[in-house]
């Protein structure tokens, strides 16, 4: 074992660390998984404070009642938000997105005995993860923005809470990602229009703006 400080206050950098480091803070009795969000990334760990403040929680829960609406026009077709849920490639990389979307068959289940974490050597990729960034802005474009291409995620949100921005990648066949204007994920839906959605919160609740979403893709 290093001499990964985890008794120590846990400040947002990534630091050198094992994989052994990530599990002995991922597997902790005494450390709720919703206190912190990790991230193992070869050989480097970071530990963010799971708790966020109100904007970041707004949007946050924005983005699931969004995911709703949209599939709510498609009867049938399934999908499944675990936003906040671990997911991890062994000894390799993990990582806590807030948003994570499965769509389709294949969605992972939780199962007795099994770490409460999506192991991704034995369930598939989610088709879209997304970070809300409040402080983390930075990271969430460089480090994690990586640690996503890597993990092979085909689509990855950054919305930036102070901007009302979002920006959207779409992976491609060369590894990396390039920013897009309209989901693939969500077949179709234009970025502009949650930043659209995003602006409404300077005027109204979360609830409201997202009614006025599902107002907007009635007819898309």
């Amino acid at each position: 074992m290093s001499d990964f400080p985890t008794e120590l206050p846990l400040i947002p950098q990534w630091q050198p660390a094992t994989w052994d480091d990530y599990l002995e803070i991922s597997e902790d009795p005494n450390l709720a998984l919703d206190q912190v969000r990790i991230f193992f990334n070869q050989g480097y760990l970071l530990v963010e404070m799971g708790k966020e403040g109100i904007s970041h929680a707004s949007i946050n829960n924005l983005f699931t009642t969004i995911f709703a609406f949209w599939f709510s026009r498609q009867p049938g077709e399934s999908f499944s938000s675990l936003g906040g849920c671990v997911i991890e490639k062994p000894k390799q990389r993990a990582a806590a997105p807030d948003q994570v979307l499965y769509i389709g068959d294949g969605a992972p289940h939780w199962e007795e005995g099994e770490p409460r974490r999506i192991n991704l050597r034995k369930w598939r990729v989610p088709d879209l993860v997304g970070e809300v960034a409040d402080t983390t802005l930075a990271s969430d474009l460089d480090e994690k923005k990586q640690l996503y291409a890597a993990l092979e995620i085909p689509e990855y949100w950054v919305t930036d809470v102070k901007g009302k921005q979002v920006l959207a990648f779409r992976l491609q066949e060369d590894g990396r990602y390039h920013q897009c204007q309209y989901s693939v994920a969500l077949e179709g839906l234009p970025i502009a229009l949650l930043e659209q959605t995003l602006e409404q919160l300077n005027r109204v609740d979360n609830g409201i703006a997202a009614l006025w979403f599902a107002e907007q893709i009635a007819n898309l």
